[in-house]
């Protein structure tokens, strides 16, 4: 008997309040190691109503103005009107920032630069770079979609991704920056089937072209989300929308009071959003405002990797990579892999080639990656586009850790290992 479910997950657009501290704080990373690829960073942001407060710990040797970063993010964010309670150019920025523990950066701080012409140095050096806290990190993929990604955050991250283009476009000019997307799909066996509901609430003005009336303004709204967020993104994708798929618009009647005025927001605070949309485990660190040192971010880009490289390949539909580490030490103090009853070769034999063709040491993740160098190599910006709409799965964004560049190189060698 087919075992039917829905699953739902959800994600928010760039002007949510939580978002606007990612973002912020990933700016803020952007332009530090920029600067100074080696600075450490922890980068924590508060905003509510006329409010950002940065805060956390960082030592680099980069010369920054912290409001300026502030305050050039939310404008680009699209907070340009004092009216709403948080604007670019009259919230007050309050800066309480710290310097890194000397007890945390005695493990992280042997330099790779003068290593890399000696195999033998490097390969010390890769060696002595420990991790910058201890915890455990999950990466997933699973073959739902192109991007190998579960359905329902892919769903999601789209729509809201093209809540904010219409908005910046002009083709919906009435939207306010905030706004948030769920979709909940219909699986049977563990494949999606359906799409049982699209929940859209966004932020709009007071009135749209002279009128007022919320009834009015509501219909209006739902029309147009229908014609220029939904059926765009769904236009290629291959599970429709049918007839008995609801489509819930701004359920409480009204979304005028949005962003900061509307409710604070922190750093940190949107961990599943980032991730899977809750389809896979997560370790429970945040992403933003931490410089790759900090395995929370690097070694969940590489648990990433090693899980869409392994589906990339064809060896697992969906596979799950856990990852954790002690500070100060280099190599992981353990690593899984879950398969999920859907591997093509034993998962031991999985996990044996991830041991062989992965090293998931911080420096070398580092390195392989190039994370500290990335920001200049850009233009002065990476991190801060990674922090809305998602760190995985993004087809807008050539992200190192989502290149499948090893599914051949596994594919033969687990071939030739089932065949010995």
């Amino acid at each position: 008997m087919a075992r039917r479910y829905l699953f739902t997950s959800e994600s928010v657009t760039e002007g949510h309040p939580d978002k606007i501290c990612d973002q912020i704080s990933d700016t803020i990373l952007d332009t530090l190691l920029a600067q100074d690829p080696t600075s450490r960073v922890a980068a924590e942001v508060v905003v509510n109503t006329g409010l950002v407060l940065i805060t956390g710990e960082i030592t680099t040797k980069a010369q920054v103005n912290y409001t300026d970063i502030a305050r050039r993010k939310i404008r680009e964010i699209g907070y340009v009107n004092a009216g709403n309670g948080f604007s670019a150019d009259s919230c007050a920025v309050l800066v309480a920032l710290d310097e890194q523990s000397p007890d945390i950066a005695r493990g992280v701080n042997v330099a790779l630069e003068s290593r890399e012409g000696d195999p033998a140095e490097l390969e010390s050096a890769l060696e002595s770079i420990g991790a910058g806290d201890q915890g455990i990190m999950f990466g997933f993929a699973c073959n739902e979609t192109p991007e190998l990604m579960p359905l329902p955050i892919s769903l999601a991250h789209r729509m809201a991704r093209q809540l904010s283009v219409v908005r910046k476009s002009g083709q919906l000019p009435y939207l306010g920056p905030d706004g948030k997307t769920q979709v909940t799909v219909h699986y049977e066996d563990g494949r999606p089937v359906s799409i049982d509901t699209i929940l859209i609430s966004t932020q709009h003005a007071a009135s749209i072209d002279g009128v007022s009336d919320e009834v009015t303004i509501q219909a209006r709204i739902r029309e147009d989300l229908w014609s220029f967020v939904v059926q765009p993104v769904f236009a290629d994708v291959a599970i429709q929308p049918d007839e008995q798929t609801r489509l819930l618009v701004n359920p409480t009647g009204k979304f005028v009071i949005g962003g900061p005025q509307g409710d604070s927001g922190l750093t940190g605070r949107k961990i599943i959003v980032d991730t899977y949309g809750g389809y896979s485990r997560h370790g429970g660190g945040a992403f933003s405002g931490k410089d790759p040192t900090k395995v929370d971010r690097s070694a969940a880009y590489a648990s990433r990797y090693v899980a869409k490289n392994i589906v990339a390949a064809g060896l697992a539909e969906k596979c799950e990579v856990q990852l954790s580490y002690a500070i100060g030490v280099a190599r992981p103090t353990s690593i899984m892999l879950e398969t999920f009853g859907t591997g093509k070769v034993s998962d031991d034999l999985l996990l044996e080639l991830v041991q062989k063709n992965f090293d998931l040491r911080p420096a070398a993740i580092i390195r392989a990656f190039d994370l500290q160098r990335l920001p200049g190599q850009r233009g002065g910006r990476f991190y801060q586009d990674v922090a809305a709409y998602g760190h995985f799965g993004r087809t807008d964004l050539n992200l190192p850790w989502e290149q499948t560049d090893k599914a051949a190189l596994l594919q033969s060698t687990a071939r030739a290992a089932a065949t010995v």
